[in-house]
């Protein structure tokens, strides 16, 4: 019997957020309810780049590709979970080169941050480093998924996204791998159908056996 793992995080008010900023976090609102009408409806406000999320280049580039440039067909595919918690306190090519990645497949990183069931951001959070960007970008896959909500930290000129993004891999943030083994999955990664943004929400699953 297949397996289906639910890897997204839950969006809701008080969860964790980029640097726990103000600015970033969600806020839901009531528009209608049963006081006031005749159906409940509820109004949110979030970040494009909230919970587990796909990015877009225009994330990193003035005038990059947004996110209904992103093919429909290159959101599912086969994807290999790679466990990376004794890794600190960063991927870089010496922890990818063994993996032999395959071209076309997804790449999910697993590290601590899996574990950080609470709703304050992680400033220590472990990250593909410009180096491990570097190599990847040289080996084809289709895309990397990693469970920090970001995929690099206090890089100027953010060169982990832009190696990725120059290379045509995917980036995939806030994936949650706590009870996910190591192994070979398919990933399916549904963002929000947004236009013009650079980025947007997403429901990530993982089918195994």
């Amino acid at each position: 019997m297949k397996i289906l793992y639910d890897i997204s995080m839950t969006i809701h008010p008080g969860m964790m957020v980029w640097k726990n900023y103000e600015k970033k976090k969600v806020h839901f609102s009531v528009d209608s309810d049963f006081a006031t009408g005749t159906v409940h409806e509820t109004r949110i406000s979030i970040n494009a780049h909230t919970g587990t999320h796909i990015d877009a280049p225009l994330h990193v580039y003035e005038n990059g590709a947004t996110l209904d440039a992103i093919p429909a067909e290159r959101l599912i595919g086969p994807a290999r979970v790679v466990d990376f918690t004794n890794v600190s306190p960063s991927i870089g090519r010496e922890h990818l080169e063994p993996l032999g990645l395959q071209p076309g497949e997804w790449l999910l990183i697993k590290t601590t941050d899996s574990f950080n069931e609470t709703d304050t951001f992680n400033r220590e959070f472990v990250f593909l480093n410009a180096e491990g960007a570097a190599y990847l970008a040289g080996t084809g896959i289709s895309g990397v998924a990693i469970d920090a909500l970001g995929i690099e930290r206090d890089q100027p000129g953010y060169p982990t996204h832009k190696a990725l993004f120059d290379a045509g891999i995917l980036i995939v943030e806030g994936v949650r791998l706590k009870d996910v083994p190591e192994g070979r999955y398919t990933f399916l990664v549904a963002p929000l159908k947004l236009k013009g943004t650079d980025g947007a929400p997403a429901r990530a699953f993982l089918l195994g056996d």
